[in-house]
């Protein structure tokens, strides 16, 4: 089921059982931010990236290496280098991803990236051998035709359920989430407009371990489509307001059944009230410097490939 239409998706998502998949990842990859500079394709439709001058390549490089750190003290994360030519690249999780559903044979996803600095990602032999030949994973690569689908950062994913929720901008057409819908194998997922100037749904939503979400209306197009899916979670709901989406609160991922990762800067600018929710969702913040890295118009969940 592919809708527009929030009342029917919901009606159709409430009979599904939480069975399609693991909710939370075994493992995750990064790409260390080698050659770290703006990239000005990129920066023609990402209001977050800041000024070139802004661009602080050795204090991303530690701050990287402090999240793999930290990343590798709840699951196992492996970091691909990085390439001067492809200076997006520490955003992995726009151009591959995995997907391991009940009953289905593992696969890995490659994203069609909109613009020809991050296309070059797609083509990465490491990465692709990797999931290919070390995992055994079987390739489903979108990056060869031409609508746009930058895999979990215009996709969010209810992996529990096998829901999506498709924020419609430049970067993702509707016959890219097409796409994806059948490539990740999804039961139903959700089209919607993001709000001008927005890019990226997984920086306005975020779902948690498929039992809570972060949900900014600000970055959607009609804000009933955000109040609809922060409904469905319940009080699990929990919307931000425009200073936690400016501040990458929604770019946020749970990596463990109980915590929920974002950078310290989105920690900080979550309100009191976002904190209490996520507790009694039942999750801790584990919070990892990256305003560096944030420079570039990303913040944490942007950085995490994740392996299911």
């Amino acid at each position: 089921m592919i809708s527009r239409d929030p009342t029917a998706f919901f009606e159709h998502a409430r009979t599904l059982a939480p069975d399609f998949g693991a909710a939370i990842a075994r493992a995750a990859f990064l790409v260390a931010p080698d050659g770290f500079a703006r990239a000005e394709q990129s920066a023609g439709d990402n209001r977050y990236m800041a000024a070139a001058a802004d661009f602080d390549p050795g204090r991303a490089g530690a701050q990287h290496r402090a999240l793999h750190l930290a990343l590798s003290q709840t699951l196992p994360t492996i970091s691909f280098a990085g390439d001067a030519d492809t200076p997006d690249a520490l955003f992995p999780n726009n151009v591959f991803a995995t997907v391991r559903a009940a009953g289905a044979a593992p696969r890995y996803l490659v994203g069609r990236m909109r613009h020809p600095v991050r296309q070059r990602e797609a083509e990465r032999a490491d990465i692709r051998g990797f999931f290919e030949q070390v995992l055994g994973y079987e390739e489903r690569d979108l990056s060869r035709q031409s609508h746009p689908c930058e895999l979990t950062g215009a996709l969010v994913i209810d992996r529990a359920r096998g829901l999506g929720y498709a924020g419609l901008s430049e970067r993702c057409d509707e016959r890219g989430a097409a796409l994806m819908h059948e490539a990740f194998g999804l039961r139903a997922t959700l089209l919607f407009d993001l709000a001008p100037g927005e890019y990226h749904t997984n920086v306005v939503l975020a779902v948690l371990a498929g039992r809570a979400a972060l949900v900014s209306p600000a970055g959607f197009a009609d804000p009933a489509v955000a109040a609809a899916i922060a409904g469905f979670y319940g009080p699990r709901g929990i919307v931000l307001d425009a200073a936690e989406q400016a501040g990458f609160v929604a770019n946020a991922i749970a990596l463990s059944t109980y915590t929920v990762w974002m950078s310290a800067g989105a920690a900080r600018a979550a309100r009191p009230a976002t904190r209490q929710a996520l507790a009694a969702a039942g999750f801790a913040v584990v919070a990892v410097e990256l305003d560096a890295i944030e420079a570039a118009g990303g913040s944490l969940r942007c950085c995490v490939g994740e392996v299911f």
